[in-house]
């Protein structure tokens, strides 16, 4: 029986970390992101490129909006790092590499990655057997939020500061939850020391995706999501989600659709690969 204290991470979260691999090895150069330590802390069978949800056409838009949103949040927080800010906090961290690819930026950093008990200990488990090891600026914080949603509490007892400022991300997140808990996680963020700033995705209600391609991909997501007892909950308007975080005591927000990192990222490609449509990222600085 597997212990829950050292469960491995959701499908979701392994899932995201294949596709950033498979950008590597199927998509032509320039690569956007180069990630392929997600995958080899997965380990999964050999077979896994067959799987269905890995084919590579059918989940090109997907993996290029995956490789897309984690390059733009590692550009927002090699920025910030380079103006002083030394705290970056990551919500739901599941594979997260950040600090194994970029340790040159991370040791500028102490990087708390939060996520629930099991997949917590899992990770520090296998970045062990792995030999990347668990540096002093690197603080896997494990937090059960069905039990204990006060993140800030367990952030502060692994040394976070809530005297200075931050960058707090949280991709991949919120359509899980309520939009209660959403705003409240926003309200908690608006609270920490001026200059902090956050930056969250968020999909799309399916009616204002105009591509209907990338409405049948949402839909096949909502279903898997529903099939894995991980069900699509909170789908928001750009209106929505930057009235929310205007409410909850952000200043300065920003609206950053998905068409922007497609142009920023993906223009003049030979191959067409670009971001399908559907997810946003809200970024906001206190």
């Amino acid at each position: 029986m597997t212990d829950p204290r050292n469960a491995a991470p959701d499908g979701t979260a392994v899932r995201v970390a294949l596709w950033r691999a498979m950008h590597v090895q199927v998509d032509a150069p320039p690569h956007v992101l180069a990630d392929e330590i997600g995958l080899r802390l997965a380990a999964p069978d050999d077979g896994w490129r067959a799987r269905p949800d890995m084919d590579p056409h059918f989940t090109s838009g997907f993996r290029a909006s995956i490789v897309a949103r984690a390059r733009l949040i590692e550009d927002l927080v090699t920025e910030k790092a380079d103006h002083g800010i030394t705290q970056y906090v990551i919500l739901g961290a599941g594979l997260d590499t950040f600090a194994q690819r970029r340790p040159e930026i991370a040791a500028r950093l102490t990087v708390f990655e939060i996520d629930q008990p099991g997949p917590q200990a899992w990770k520090h488990k296998r970045l062990i057997e792995l030999g990347y090891g668990i540096p002093d600026w690197l603080r896997l914080v494990p937090v059960d939020f069905e039990v204990d949603g006060d993140w800030l509490k367990h952030l502060s007892l692994a040394g976070f500061d809530a005297r200075r400022p931050a960058v707090v991300v949280s991709t991949g997140v919120t359509m899980y939850l309520t939009k209660d808990a959403t705003a409240a996680a926003l309200r908690q963020i608006a609270g920490l020391a001026p200059g902090s700033t956050v930056a969250m995705t968020f999909l799309l209600p399916p009616e204002l995706l105009r591509d209907e391609a990338d409405r049948a991909g949402l839909e096949a997501s909502r279903k898997g999501a529903q099939a894995s007892n991980t069900p699509f909950i909170s789908f928001y308007t750009p209106d929505e989600m930057l009235a929310l975080a205007r409410e909850s005591g952000f200043k300065d927000v920003h609206h950053v659709p998905g068409a922007v990192l497609a142009e920023r990222y993906f223009a003049g490609r030979a191959d067409d690969l670009h971001p399908s449509s559907g997810e946003d990222v809200l970024v906001a600085s206190t």
